[in-house]
């Protein structure tokens, strides 16, 4: 029993190290598929149309503004869900109510034990054995940055870094803007991969037509399986619930975080508008609204007292 349990141990921490040391590959990954599309769409099929003429020219403008657009506002998201620490536990954290029995019932501060020394075994508070150190409402421990994330989702490759509090948001729209660029990219590349399978001459030398056949195949599986994640997480933003929590209040007919679809959305996005759509906060709601810190969050009067 010893020996299995050790064994499981050993191989977790492989893997968990195995995907630190993806970091860099998976930025060039994204990058070079980034590469790919605009190679494919803007030098071999879209910026050679604007000298055409006619019809062929407006349709290249007004795919190639829709593209550049969308391609920046990817970029800006994912560069920011990627450099943006998604939030720690602040040095000596203490909670200022009993996270388990509710915001009616302030702790006493015997219940810490000195601050040096928190009591693990202290049911009223929730505690890190691993970090040794109490933990906010929501935060979970990850065990590949190895240490607590505040309000933690999961921790992403693809950005290399983990999916919390403070940069939720910005992978939210990461999301959303990459659904949107590679249907841009599909449906712009669909007539020339139609192409491939008549009997006309296709313009191009080989390594053209097969880099736009590659970008064509690339963009239509990340649009089909980013779709899927973006639905995923628009139920859990709904919901006002993260992936680990979704998994874990199952068997919890009523959570307590739920206040309601709008104010769900904007726990996640804040409440002013013209910043819904791009990676950041207005200082307005960063002042007035304690839940993009990650540290405290408004709940149902009603169900304070249910444990999560």
């Amino acid at each position: 029993m010893y020996r299995s349990g050790a064994a499981m141990a050993w191989n977790v921490f492989k893997f968990c190290t195995a995907l630190r040391g993806l970091g860099s590959i998976m930025i060039l990954l994204v990058l070079g598929v980034v590469g790919v599309t605009y190679y494919a769409l803007v030098l071999c099929n879209y910026g050679p149309a604007l000298t055409s003429g006619g019809l062929d020219s407006l349709i290249a403008v007004l795919v190639l503004i829709i593209f550049h657009t969308l391609l920046g506002m990817l970029l800006w998201s994912y560069f920011s869900v990627v450099f943006t620490d998604p939030g720690g536990v602040p040095p000596n954290y203490r909670p200022l109510v009993d996270q388990e029995r509710g915001e009616i019932d302030p702790l006493e501060a015997s219940e810490f034990g000195p601050l040096t020394t928190p009591d693990p075994t202290n049911a009223s508070i929730r505690y890190c054995r691993k970090c040794n150190q109490l933990k906010p409402p929501r935060c979970h421990h990850c065990s590949v940055c190895g240490r607590c994330v505040l309000k933690m989702d999961h921790h992403c490759v693809w950005v290399v870094n983990c999916v919390g509090a403070l940069n939720y948001k910005y992978f939210l729209l990461f999301l959303f803007y990459t659904f949107l660029e590679t249907m841009v990219v599909t449906l712009a590349l669909l007539p020339q991969f139609l192409a491939f399978f008549s009997d006309e001459d296709i313009p191009g030398s080989p390594s053209t037509l097969a880099t736009t056949f590659l970008a064509f195949v690339l963009n239509l599986a990340f649009a089909l399986s980013v779709f899927g994640f973006l639905i995923m997480h628009i139920s859990l933003v709904s919901a006002n619930t993260t992936t680990i929590e979704a998994y874990e209040k199952k068997t919890t007919p009523k959570w307590r975080y739920d206040l309601g679809r709008k104010r769900n959305f904007e726990q996640v996005f804040g409440t002013v508008q013209r910043y819904w759509f791009i990676p950041a906060y207005s200082d307005e709601d960063l002042r007035r609204m304690p839940a993009l810190q990650g540290l405290e969050y408004p709940s149902k009067p009603d169900l304070d007292a249910q444990e999560f």
